[in-house]
């Protein structure tokens, strides 16, 4: 077997790409009888198995390629593939196997050392390789992704199922903004290695094991027939098989189960981004009424104003009269008429008596504004507790209606 093992070019799994010259490659092809339709593979995304005959009659093999090399992560390509070729003449298997860091291949290979004496059986590399593809660790993100939700429910539904420590609300703060990004990486880690993508990987494991017995059994000499060694190691296989569809069956289930409260979490979020995003809007509105008062208010000020210097426009012209009699500036003599004091008399308490009627109305109007204030102020409570009435009808009635028959 031909074995590349931590790859580090950052490009070794992209389409169309390989780690040989093209000479060196199809060298190793031709001698060790793999799979050349592995070349046809090298774009193929998601898990992907494949097994079948080759069409030499004499000396039949059976091909295999299993890879798992879509993902690109940092500027790097990541994953392994997998081709072999057994010969059912000589029992013997050959292949090729290249894996980046983050692959299992060095740790399947270890095992598959520590297991040199049922390597007669073409598919205990593949089925190692599955195994630990499917490990505990996917059942373990699936758990941390249900612990996950459970305290994205409690901060927005307020379903006590955590530690009050565990929660995302601090101090009377949540932030929303960190929930929906949460919502969506939960999400993401929920679709990790989705097991309906492997149901269809140990369909197509268990169509080879078929294969590879059909052929088998007619060896008995070589495999050891019925009760032999590779007999008993493919019914342990197979076994294996069930055991890994029976447990991404229940992995398919409660995934889903997940899938559907994020679902459900993501509406109400965004119910509640809307019931905020209205009451930003209603008191955008309020402002609004406030500062079309005071607009209003402005203007009746410069009313006012327009209406004192209409007023003040007669003394103005009674002024320019007098001054044409009172004061008397001719043969160079400066005199002043002794009844300059009747304009001063009626100028200044009129003065007087209008600013003091100014400011008894305006004292007047301010109540009123401050009237007006409050109501406006009612008006916006009233609308807002109006249209929060309404929101709370339409997206929170159905909670009233849980356990309603119980309690009679």
């Amino acid at each position: 077997m031909v074995l590349q093992q931590n790859a580090s070019h950052p490009e070794t799994f992209t389409p169309h790409y390989i780690s040989f010259t093209a000479k060196a490659y199809e060298s190793m092809v031709r001698t060790l009888r793999l799979p050349f339709r592995a070349i046809e593979g090298t774009s193929v995304v998601g898990p992907f198995f494949w097994s079948a005959y080759d069409q030499d009659d004499e000396d039949p093999h059976l091909q295999v390629i299993f890879r798992k090399s879509d993902v690109r992560k940092r500027g790097k390509t990541r994953g392994w593939e997998l081709m072999l070729s057994h010969s059912f003449q000589t029992g013997i298997t050959t292949g090729y196997a290249k894996g980046t860091e983050s692959s299992d291949i060095v740790e399947s290979i270890k095992h598959l050392k520590s297991c040199s004496a049922q390597v007669l059986h073409p598919l205990l590399l593949p089925m190692i390789i599955l195994s630990h593809d499917l490990s505990t660790k996917n059942d373990q993100k699936q758990r941390e992704a249900r612990e996950w939700l459970r305290r994205l429910e409690n901060a927005i539904s307020l379903r006590n199922d955590i530690v009050e420590a565990e929660g995302y609300v601090k101090q009377d703060y949540m932030d929303l903004d960190q929930i929906n990004r949460d919502l969506v990486e939960c999400h993401s880690q929920v679709l990790w290695k989705r097991p309906q993508a492997y149901q269809e990987i140990l369909d197509s494991l268990d169509e080879a094991m078929k294969r590879f017995w059909d052929k088998a059994s007619l060896k008995p000499e070589l495999y050891g027939g019925p009760s032999g060694e590779v007999d008993k190691l493919h019914r342990s296989m197979t076994g294996r098989i069930d055991f890994y569809r029976a447990k991404l069956k229940g992995t398919e289930n409660y995934a889903h189960t997940t899938l559907e409260r994020l679902t459900i979490q993501r509406a109400a979020l965004y119910n509640i981004i809307a019931q905020k995003e209205s009451k930003l809007n209603l008191e955008m509105a309020g402002q609004q009424r406030r500062l079309a008062h005071a607009s209003k208010r402005d203007s009746n000020s410069m009313k006012t104003l327009s209406l004192l210097g209409a007023i003040f426009l007669p003394a103005t012209l009674l002024a320019s009269v007098f001054s044409m009699t009172f004061f008397n500036f001719q043969d160079g003599a400066s005199e002043v008429n002794p009844q300059l004091w009747i304009y001063f008399a009626i100028a200044i308490p009129l003065t007087l008596l209008i600013v003091l009627i100014w400011w008894i109305w305006e004292r007047s109007r301010e109540k009123m504004y401050a009237k007006d204030d409050v109501d406006l102020e009612e008006g916006i409570e009233k609308m807002e507790a109006h249209i929060m009435s309404n929101m709370r009808k339409r997206t929170m009635s159905k909670v009233r209606t849980f356990g309603m028959d119980k309690k009679e």
